[in-house]
């Protein structure tokens, strides 16, 4: 089903959303040539900035959420620190800034980063009024993890919404998904059903039944649940009556509250500006908005955002002068330097071979992976050796990556625990994108550097630690951002690389490259790289465990028996250790409350 098609279920008239992507604005550009201006726009969702120079956006980002209500003020002091400094003019303009009071806070956490900057501070309303309308009269409505509605008429503003997730934000995702939860839910306690829009929901949590849904749900913050919307739209495409009724309230509850707006501010054919996730990523969204407006307001105008909210907070803070002539100064095609993106000419027929041919093709190329681990034997040795040093001075060592290196960093830091019965602070794992971005892909995560170094002073990385960054091609810039922050504080560094042409900077205490070469398919290093990276992770981890003690011989001493299969293997470690029976060996461990090194101190 089309995007047309289904709004047509929700409204009659046609009215076609005009995406308007010229960042003109209607004031000439007035600030002065060379100036820096920094927009910052921050939510319950993101913390989203752009420096812009001359006119153009030279750098932008997204961070953590920063309300200036809910978010603790050393939190947002932190976020602001990894921004740009060198910069003359600023707009921060944050969710929960509601009042005077409110304003003259924010300014003095500002001027505390920013000593010499022009701040300007405010609303995130002022940023999205700004972003969708400039100066000019009219209506936006946004919609992303929660929703508001504002409007204005010369210096009158009226609003609508924006009450938090708890009360309000009616058409924004959170609304959306907890509607689909509650939906799934109620279907199942009347029919028992599990529909396909269910197993989705289960499929995308990464989640086997009910039960863990509820439990989840319980502890699920309101992004989180959020980040089911795609999944509700989804299943609206494909003609879920459940999902289509959901969409269809959300799309209600927008257009009353433009309407009321609207009424109270006497405009009888405003400009509607959309802005938000939800209408930027589900075109169909917005589509059905404008019909079923077409209804209740026959004139209005409605057309998406002209800029992003950091961006009307970069106006504001020029004055309400500052043109924009395109989104983003463009660096020319980058050249491919990693040999992990170079094509394998011995897999170039793969789409032609037959099954065990290709697994013939799989098992012949896993020998570099040997060969690359062979080269590295002396630099994994002192890899072992940095991370005993840094844990027996108090350190900790920490795994930064992003994508499939991210997720095999967390996989070795959770493995720890239990094999070694070591605190889980001991190992960490740090993945660009958070926690979602072990489930799926998280467009664009791997690009911010400033998002990289927020992430060491969030995990209050110390001098005696050490931070081991993985990348396969040795230049993701969360890794690299990550990697050079925690220089600065003084902690050790090791960068893990699977890239042949990388050539040793010095900028690191140890680079270890495993030059596994081309992928079978082509730049997917999830292949022999992440096999060579997942290795790797295991020597450092194990050898650093097995030097500090942590094995007897080469058995798990501090083994955690959290279930069955391990209380049995604890069972028989103690039965071989102290050279007695199973069932003699399974009393010890009972009196020891299952605690290996207790069981074999007894006499």
């Amino acid at each position: 089903m089309t995007a047309d098609e289904f709004a047509l279920t929700l409204g009659t008239a046609v009215i076609r959303l005009r995406a308007n992507t010229a960042r003109q604005v209607d004031r000439p550009y007035s600030v002065m040539t060379g100036e820096k201006i920094l927009g910052i726009e921050g939510g319950g969702t993101k913390t989203a900035w752009a420096l812009v120079a001359n006119g153009v956006i030279v750098e932008s980002g997204k961070l953590p959420p920063s309300n200036l209500r809910l978010t603790p003020l050393d939190q947002i002091t932190k976020i602001f620190r990894v921004l740009p400094r060198e910069v003359d003019r600023i707009g921060v303009f944050l969710a929960g800034c509601a009042t005077e009071e409110d304003r003259a806070a924010l300014l003095k956490l500002a001027r505390s980063v920013w000593s010499k900057a022009n701040i300007v501070a405010g609303s995130d309303r002022d940023s999205g009024m700004a972003a969708c309308l400039r100066d000019r009269d009219g209506i936006a409505v946004n919609a992303g993890t929660g929703s508001s509605v504002t409007g204005r008429s010369g210096r009158r503003i009226e609003n609508a919404g924006g009450w938090g997730h708890i009360l309000g934000d009616a058409g924004g995702a959170y609304f959306v998904s907890i509607r689909a939860l509650r939906s799934i839910l109620r279907e199942y306690d009347l029919r028992r059903g599990e529909r396909e829009f269910a197993a989705n929901i289960l499929r995308a949590l990464g989640l086997n039944n009910f039960d863990e849904l509820v439990r989840w749900a319980q502890t699920a913050d309101k992004m989180e649940i959020a980040s089911l919307a795609s999944v509700v739209f989804e299943a609206a495409r494909k003609s879920d009556e459940a999902a289509r009724q959901i969409i269809a309230a959300g799309v209600s509850a927008l257009v009353d509250f433009t309407t009321a707006v609207s009424l109270r501010l006497q405009l009888e054919t405003p400009e509607v500006r959309l802005m938000g996730g939800l209408f930027e990523n589900q075109k169909f969204y917005g589509v059905a908005f404008a019909k079923a407006l077409s209804e209740k307001i026959p004139g209005a105008k409605v057309a998406l955002s002209e800029s992003p909210p950091e961006v009307g907070a970069a106006w504001l803070a020029a004055d309400e002068r500052l043109q924009i002539a395109k989104t983003e100064e463009q660096a020319g095609a980058v050249p491919l330097v990693s040999s992990t993106e170079e094509a394998n000419p011995k897999s170039a027929n793969l789409d032609r071979l037959g099954t065990r041919e290709i697994v013939e093709l799989f098992v012949a190329e896993e020998k570099s992976v040997e060969e690359g681990l062979g080269q590295c034997v002396d630099q994994l040795a002192r890899a072992v050796e940095l991370a005993v040093g840094a844990i027996g001075n108090g350190g900790r060592v920490f795994y930064v990556g992003a994508g499939t290196s991210g997720r095999l960093g967390v996989l070795d830091a959770a493995e720890i625990p239990p094999t070694f019965g070591a605190s889980p602070d001991l190992f960490q794992g740090i993945i660009a994108g958070g926690a979602p971005a072990l489930r799926q892909s998280i467009e664009g995560a791997e690009d911010d550097t400033r998002a990289g170094a927020l992430a060491i002073d969030e995990r209050w990385v110390r001098p005696e630690d050490l931070v081991i960054g993985i990348s396969a091609s040795g230049r993701a810039a969360f890794v690299m951002g990550a990697l050079r922050r925690a220089r600065e504080i003084g902690a050790q560094t090791i960068l893990l690389t699977c890239n042949a042409k990388r050539k040793p900077g010095g900028e690191f205490d140890l680079e270890i490259n495993l030059k596994t070469g081309p992928e079978i398919v082509t730049g997917s290093t999830r292949l022999k790289a992440g096999t060579a990276t997942k290795v790797a992770l295991n020597i450092i981890s194990t050898g650093a465990m097995a030097r500090l003690g942590r094995v007897r011989g080469n058995l798990m001493i501090d083994l955690q028996p959290t279930n069955k299969k391990l209380r049995e293997r604890a069972v028989g470690l103690v039965s071989q250790l102290a050279r007695c029976d199973r069932e003699s060996a399974r009393s010890r461990l009972e009196r020891a409350d299952w605690n290996l090194r207790e069981a074999l101190k007894e006499e």
